[in-house]
């Protein structure tokens, strides 16, 4: 029977690439993170997500994957790997993989079988199609891949295209085919049963397609979402692999929920479904950029009400709570304006703005030493969604300055670059070359200077986050009331349960704010505080950044 034990955790991303360095290559690598187990266990999260280790090619940092039962050669050895899992497991700390089944490499044998021949036993477990126009060289249809330009690919020993909603090394598997479906069960189990707690599930909303794969409306950026985002038979291909997989263990399944609104979300994750148990939600992600690409200027009451409005999920679902992670650009800066000289404060005001809420949290790797936006140049751009826009925007009058101006707010690779562990050679992430380049900041801001700030130190504030959530009734079932979704300054909500109430404050701007209290609300004690020393009335002049947790006197 599942025990539901996400419902009191705290989960800790780790970016395997980027975490840390084990062996000189300039690569993150299993052993890296073995290394660093007490460090992950001292911050006070009982769980990890694990991005992609599995063998790839790397053409999308190991969304690519060539071989399900196998690791990364840059990573490490299954060895390694199963001497990482024992020593989270010994510390209280759950793992949780990366699940990539929309798509495979094009070096995964199975679709090297696929392309060699159109009777191949293979050929079905991608998705091909004839060319339209004179001699079949047109694209089967009008959907782009959602890294810019056609989703398909023409292959030239069969004459035939195949389809990759992402890059042309990532096509996508075919989930009509029964076959396919059991091997996607199958490589659950296989991880299962070497003690792996559940997966997050990558795009997982994109693997039933529209029948007949007709055209996409009109669209000038991306074209035939409708015909496959939480497609016909999405449903129904969810709840056979958990009944084949998931439910037979006490795992933990998170998607990846591209096309999934709230009105949505209970057919996905209500328990009675048996099908995920919960979703990242993007919506509050969009508040600050139009169609998800175009930046433009936060407001914070738009994003709490978005916030809030998650927080009403019926019985029966589950919420997660995050700002970051390795598709995000860093949260400070983008959610809190320019901060100056209050890094700390707006840093922890932000863990406790999101934290308190109810849900499952989430924290990026960094994110608990308030890691900053790097400023890239041009040439200095890694992922394969930059270099994508760049090559289309190069075709476009100003379409450079476009993307450089998108990218500085939204590109992935804000959150890729390594972690900063010291202020020495390369960040103390690798005595070798880093695979991409340093954030600059790592001179100031890294786990070092962090863990020797005193009252300033983030990474203790989370800790003591951490310390004081989990486990806390209020917290985990407690009912979530939102103050004002007014106010563009401060985010303001109470959390009550079984007679006691606690009181969430948190102050976006840097600068000062009154905040004005219901009678009920104006007595208590603070039991957290990024300032110490805040104190409670009907009044609450709030410092810049300064967020506070009070328990309401009755």
């Amino acid at each position: 029977m599942k025990s539901r034990w996400y419902k009191d955790a705290v989960v800790y991303q780790i970016y395997p690439r980027s975490f840390c360095d084990s062996n000189g290559d300039g690569i993150g690598d299993l052993r890296g993170i073995i290394s660093k187990l007490d460090y992950i266990k001292d911050l006070g999260v009982n769980a990890v997500w694990l991005s992609p280790i599995y063998k790839s090619p790397n053409d999308d940092n190991g969304y690519d994957i060539s071989n399900y039962r196998d690791i990364m050669d840059e990573f490490g050895t299954m060895a390694d790997f199963d001497e990482m899992l024992k020593g989270m497991h010994e510390r209280g700390i759950k793992l949780i993989m990366d699940l990539v089944a929309n798509h495979t490499s094009d070096e995964h044998e199975w679709f090297v079988q696929s392309r060699s021949s159109k009777d191949n036993p293979y050929r079905d477990y991608y998705i091909w199609r004839k060319g339209r126009g004179k001699n079949g060289k047109k694209p089967p249809n009008n959907w782009t891949s959602r890294f810019g330009g056609s989703a398909w690919q023409y292959d030239e020993k069969t004459g035939e295209w195949y389809l990759h909603l992402f890059s042309k090394k990532q096509p996508d598997l075919n989930w009509e085919n029964p076959a396919v479906r059991k091997e996607i069960a199958d490589i659950c189990n296989f991880w299962m049963d070497k003690g792996v707690d559940g997966f997050r599930c990558d795009v997982i909303t994109y693997i039933s397609k529209e029948k007949g794969l007709p055209n996409g409306k009109f669209n000038p950026i991306m074209c035939g979402d409708e015909h496959f985002v939480v497609g016909p038979r999405y449903h129904e291909f969810i709840h056979e692999l958990n009944q084949n997989s998931w439910s037979k263990y006490d795992s933990y399944t998170v998607g990846e929920s591209t096309g999934i609104t709230f009105e949505k979300a209970p057919d996905c994750i209500a328990e009675k479904r048996q099908e995920l148990d919960t979703i990242f939600g993007f919506e509050h992600m969009c508040t600050d950029m139009y169609m998800e690409v175009i930046p433009h200027k936060f407001k914070l009451s738009r994003f709490t009400k978005v916030l809030s409005k998650w927080q009403t999920l019926p019985e029966g679902c589950w919420n997660t709570l995050f700002l970051e992670n390795h598709d995000q650009p860093r949260s400070l800066g983008r959610f809190t304006g320019d901060y100056g000289d209050n890094r700390y404060e707006a840093a922890t005001m932000l863990a406790v703005a999101m934290q308190m809420q109810k849900g499952t949290p989430f924290v990026y790797q960094g994110q608990e030493i308030g890691m900053v936006n790097c400023k890239f140049r041009d040439e200095d751009y890694l992922d394969v969604m930059a270099r994508q826009v760049f090559s289309i925007a190069s075709k476009i009058p100003f379409g450079k300055a476009i993307a450089r101006a998108c990218l500085a707010k939204r590109a992935r690779d804000h959150a890729r670059t390594p972690m900063q562990w010291t202020a020495g050679e390369n960040a103390g992430f690798t005595s070798g070359k880093p695979w991409m380049m340093l954030n600059p900041s790592y001179k100031t801001i890294n786990v070092e200077a962090d863990l020797k700030a005193g009252e300033k130190s983030i990474f203790a504030f989370y800790k003591r986050l951490h310390a004081f959530r989990i486990g806390n009734e209020i917290i985990k079932n407690g009912d979530f009331v939102p103050l004002d979704l007014t106010n563009n300054s401060v985010f303001g909500y109470t959390r009550s349960c079984g007679g006691k109430t606690l009181l969430v404050v948190a102050n976006f701007k840097n600068k000062k704010a009154t905040y004005s209290l219901p009678a009920n609300l104006a007595k208590g004690r603070a039991v957290i505080s990024n300032y110490g020393g805040s104190t409670l009335s009907a009044e609450l002049d709030l410092r810049p950044y300064e967020a506070a947790v009070f328990e309401i006197e009755k």
